[in-house]
């Protein structure tokens, strides 16, 4: 038996509902033995390792419900850029001036690669092409991943190196943009440009993107998270970016220092999962289901709806399913048939209220998942009765508190203002009784811990404060409620709520330390505080200015 470790601090948030006050947690054997007073615990006469952070913050760890963690973990690094820019030229400019600073990156032959450009954010908001990357590097591949990544845009040597002409088309799914005499534009959307994004990063060196995963999960770490669920980011087959190889690798090797849950794409073949489900039993990686695709994105007007845009490309655009119906149904009827989780990427309105009614029919046919849950993806404008009927069918919304802010005016010019108006309805589902499970969508928004806490309960861009007083203010949330969705909510998702969440005897003992408490503090001045210390398996993996 370990020895028995004791963590104090003046303020320990055990789960929603308890207040938070000062607490002894006692750690035996990697878990939880008892949450008492500080009088209570075992003390060093009986051997106890007894550690008081004194007027610091204890919470669960943060579990990250939603991340792609190979891209999130490439952009940045040192095989990769990250930035959005003013304009194509910026962008374009930018990565001319980052590539000779990154070695690994510049001095070979290989794919020039960056994340993170949005083209309804330039001036002009307009799409790119491959023009203004050819001007700059005419013979070495370039492949830029927008920030929502739906879309990839090429140079002709990246064209080339892919083997795409003007005369390639598009996987089932994509678009290959073109110009007004049919050429190619450089530009690749949805699942054209998943597919041949996961080629480009096949390309990568293993033993140096296994290096960047490493690198990666200690700033999440540093951050207090401790686990996370890695999202398949394509359903095209090949192209879902889960690495379970690597995972695998990095455990064998003693380097897998958070808990991770694999989601690899559905597309109707469970021997991976199944496979994955019997090998990935243990605590710290596992594979408790699988993802879906029903639409895409709103800004691209692929996010499938009701009624049409406001801003319609065309008489009647309401976007469209990336899987029809009977195909999606047949899907989760499959998986739930065999006690398989599934999510289900689904933003628009239309895909929202169809994928409910196809979890409802999987339920009442199957039953619950063996582990896991049924949990939709984005949720970002839905139709008022739907709420309910989320909460009525036990479905998870796993939902991302920045994409809240990334583009305030987006919502309005695409949905209109009467659509606009039941986006991201936090406090709705909190109080009509949605589970709720937060995440980032990194490497859509930076994985920062304390932002996905600010954006629920403010609203407002951390960098400006803007709008005052929040966007759509009627569904800011609690800090209370916000930390239930980071922790507790997270581990309801990867059907593991009886041993992560909260701060209760029997549990891992996976908490994070702050120096302020996350429940007193002015949510604006979030950014002032600081993780202390992070705790997995009752073991300090972070400890602020140490190593």
């Amino acid at each position: 038996m370990s020895k028995t470790r004791v963590i104090c601090a003046d303020h320990v948030f055990v789960k929603r509902g308890v207040p938070a006050a000062r607490a002894a947690i006692v750690i035996r054997n990697g878990r939880i033995f008892a949450v008492c007073a500080p009088g209570e615990a075992p003390t060093t006469a009986d051997g106890a390792e007894t550690f008081d952070f004194g007027d610091a913050f204890v919470c669960p760890g943060f579990h990250d419900a939603h991340q792609h963690v190979l891209h999130a973990a490439l952009f940045p690094s040192t095989l990769a850029d990250e930035y959005c820019g003013a304009s194509e030229k910026d962008c374009v400019a930018h990565l001319l001036k980052w590539l000779p600073s990154h070695p690994t990156a510049a001095h070979n032959s290989g794919w020039i690669v960056s994340h993170g450009w949005r083209d309804m954010l330039w001036d002009p908001p307009q799409p790119p092409t491959k023009a203004s990357l050819d001007a700059v590097f005419p013979r070495r591949p370039v492949c830029m991943y927008s920030g929502d990544a739906h879309t990839v845009w090429l140079n002709s040597a990246g064209l080339m190196r892919l083997g795409l002409s003007d005369n390639s088309e598009p996987p089932a799914g994509g678009v290959f943009v073109r110009d007004a005499e049919g050429h190619l534009t450089g530009v690749l959307r949805e699942s054209a440009g998943m597919v041949y994004m996961a080629k480009v990063l096949a390309s990568l060196p293993h033993a140096s993107v296994k290096h960047v995963y490493e690198d990666y999960f200690k700033g999440l770490i540093s951050q207090g998270v401790t686990s996370v669920c890695d999202m398949a980011l394509s359903a095209v087959p090949g192209a879902d970016c889960v690495n379970e190889r690597l995972y695998e690798e990095l455990l064998a090797e003693g380097h897998l220092p958070l808990r991770v849950h694999l989601f690899p794409q559905l597309v109707g073949d469970f021997d991976r999962i199944e496979a994955l489900q019997k090998r990935l039993c243990g605590p710290y990686l596992r594979a408790p289901g699988m993802k879906q695709f029903f639409d895409g994105v709103s800004s691209a007007h692929t996010a499938w709806l009701t009624q049409p845009y406001a801003n319609p490309y065309f008489p009647g655009d309401c976007g469209r399913p990336t899987v029809c119906p009977e195909q999606m149904r047949s899907f989760v009827l499959s998986a739930a048939r065999r006690g398989i989780a599934v999510r289900i990427h689904t933003i628009g309105d239309r895909a929202i209220h169809e994928a409910i009614a196809i979890f409802r029919e999987a339920t009442q046919r199957y039953g619950r998942p063996r582990q896991g849950a049924n949990t939709l993806e984005h949720l970002e404008n839905l139709l008022p009765e739907d709420v309910d009927a989320l909460a009525k069918a036990g479905i998870i919304a796993s939902v991302q508190p920045q994409h809240i802010v990334i583009d305030i005016t987006q919502p309005e010019r695409d949905l209109g203002p009467e659509r606009a108006h039941l986006m991201w309805p936090f406090e709705s589902f909190v109080r009509r009784g949605v589970t709720m499970a937060f995440g980032t969508d990194a490497p859509c928004v930076p994985p920062r811990a304390l932002e996905v806490l600010s954006c629920a309960v403010l609203r407002e861009v951390p960098s400006t404060g803007l709008p005052k007083g929040g966007w759509l203010p009627s569904e800011r949330i609690t800090m209370e409620d916000a930390l239930d969705a980071y922790t507790l909510g997270s581990a309801k998702a990867v059907g593991r709520a009886d041993e992560l969440g909260t701060l209760e005897p029997g549990k891992w003992a996976d908490f994070a330390v702050f120096d302020h408490d996350l429940l007193s503090i002015a949510p604006q001045s979030l950014p002032e505080a600081h993780c202390l210390a992070t705790y997995i398996a009752g073991q300090p993996i972070f400890i602020a200015g140490v190593g």
